[in-house]
């Protein structure tokens, strides 16, 4: 069995959807599992209305269900009964913007923005049989169980382990949704923004996949954003340790939570282009070592927190515990750390639902000062770049070195 992730460009529209179809036929002489993203833009406006919903303003259903209308009436028939189940995904939406918000922002955000991936997948599956692909739409929320850390959902393996084996049977080609999963009161719950990655490589690691391929709108795995640096090249070869680092650090084109699965069993990753589905691409592997060059990694809307005791004495151990903890329970991710005797450096994602709630809980014990829209530049392997000729005309904020990791925080 093989497993197939088609992210949210690959079914941006109907000519989108039919391409990827194409590409199922082209594998559908073997067993396939489908990990199926949001369609193009789809979580940004879901998004958006739960922003709107929590605000207190009126959010509107109205541009994407035009969006996902002109999709179905390109690739159906008026009489086909897609239109229905795509109405009633949308009822589920207004069922909720009708009442008063009395959750949690993440827990909202989960039970509405996961209505993306429903929505893609209904419509990718409908059509796959609409032109004689026989397959088996499959709900995530009855595979893949998670505790209740809405918007950054663990996985509860055990449980999940069984879920799968108990659905997928080798022979078929089964068709379900990244990114979400479900609670053991059945509450929808979310992976993480781009989590559909790792849907896959929990699926993959539980049915013993021979492969997992990852189809992207680029060539393979780069090794910088081509959006920052024109010059960007296709690394062929990754080992899996490499790739986790690469993932961790920030690297877009891979969760940072799919490659453990993977390499736990030696299932190799491919990341392909669903635009030249004939390229090579990238192959992720159980190697000793691939020979990779500089790899850039760049993160935007980047704040550094400066956190010291009111009293001016030392950090210790106390201290950072104290502060950690409270990073933990608001789901705040330290990208680089940098500590003196006096005061502790961290640079965040400038996520201000997050933030907001985290610095009112430091502020009790804590003096904190902060610098915002910062970026931070993580290059692996720098010690064969010119490190002065990159920072360049740029204003360092913090500058970082391990062995083959520099981390620069610019503006």
């Amino acid at each position: 069995m093989q497993v197939f992730k088609f992210g949210g460009s690959s079914v941006k529209d109907a000519n989108g959807i039919r391409n990827i179809c194409h590409i199922i036929n082209n594998h559908s002489d073997v067993p396939l599992v489908l990990v199926i993203s949001a369609m193009a833009k789809t979580t940004n406006e879901l998004e958006q209305i739960v922003n709107k919903y929590v605000e207190g303003e009126e959010p509107s259903l109205s541009s994407l269900k035009t969006f996902h209308q002109d999709v179905i009436n390109d690739l159906f028939d008026e009489c086909h009964p897609i239109y229905d189940e795509v109405n009633n995904l949308f009822v589920e939406i207004e069922w909720i913007l009708e009442e008063v918000p009395s959750q949690s922002y993440a827990y909202i955000y989960d039970q509405i923005v996961s209505v993306g991936e429903l929505l893609s997948t209904k419509i990718v599956s409908a059509y796959l049989n609409y032109i004689g692909l026989k397959n088996e739409w499959v709900d995530a929320r009855d595979i893949i169980r998670t505790d209740n850390t809405y918007r950054n959902a663990r996985v509860c393996w055990d449980i999940t382990q069984q879920q799968i084996n108990n659905r997928f049977q080798k022979g078929n080609i089964y068709l379900t949704q990244g990114f979400i999963g479900c609670t053991s009161e059945n509450f929808t719950t979310t992976l993480g923004r781009e989590g559909s990655d790792f849907t896959a490589a929990i699926i993959a690691h539980v049915v013993d996949a021979e492969r997992v391929v990852i189809w992207k709108d680029v060539r393979g795995v780069l090794n910088a954003d081509p959006r920052y640096f024109e010059d960007a090249q296709l690394i062929n070869e990754l080992s899996f340790q490499e790739a986790i680092e690469l993932a961790y650090f920030g690297a877009k084109v891979i969760h940072p939570k799919t490659i453990q699965p993977l390499k736990d069993k030696k299932i190799p990753l491919y990341v392909k282009s669903f635009i030249d589905p004939n390229n090579n691409g990238t192959v992720i592997r159980e190697i000793d070592k691939a020979v990779v060059g500089p790899c850039y990694i760049v993160m935007k809307n980047q704040m550094l927190l400066h956190i010291s005791v009111k009293d001016l004495s030392f950090i210790v151990e106390d201290h950072l515990s104290q502060i950690f903890s409270a990073f933990a329970k608001h789901n705040v991710k330290v990208n680089v750390m940098q500590n003196t005797a006096v005061s502790f450096t961290v640079c965040i994602e400038n996520d201000l639902r997050k933030i907001i709630p985290l610095l009112e809980e430091l502020s009790n014990s804590y003096l904190i000062s902060k610098q915002e829209d910062l970026i931070l530049y993580t290059v692996r392997n720098y010690d064969q770049i010119d490190i002065a000729s990159f920072v360049n005309s740029k204003q360092v904020f913090l500058q970082q070195k391990s062995d083959k990791t520099l981390h620069l925080v610019v503006k």
